[in-house]
């Protein structure tokens, strides 16, 4: 299975970006999926879930900011990042809430003060 996660980029702080994560060989609708992320010099942590009917999870350092969804039908699942802190600048990934894929490349997002 490859992840592929895409969408990022560079906005200033207080903007918007939508980040999606699709796979080849498997069916992302069949798996609980999470997007981690990390930024410099730190380690990878969790900040969003969902489960496979839908039940969503957040970190408390983005909860209310960010919002996780899928697209069964384009085995897509996606990020929406709204008020965006310099603090969220890291390379985003999606995976099994179980980490149980390889990871990807991710996409960095870059947030300016």
């Amino acid at each position: 299975v490859q992840l592929q996660a895409s969408g990022g980029g560079l906005v200033q702080a207080g903007g918007s970006v939508r980040v999606s994560c699709t796979a080849s060989g498997s069916t992302l609708s069949r798996a609980a999926m999470a997007w981690f992320r990390q930024a410099p010099g730190e380690q990878r942590e969790l900040v969003a879930r969902i489960s496979i009917t839908g039940v969503t999870g957040y970190a408390n350092s983005v909860r209310g900011r960010f919002t996780i969804s899928r697209d069964n039908a384009k085995n897509t699942v996606y990020l929406q990042m709204n008020s965006l802190k310099p603090e969220d600048t890291a390379v985003y990934y999606c995976n099994t809430q179980s980490r149980s894929f390889s990871w990807g490349q991710g996409t960095l997002v870059t947030v300016s003060s």
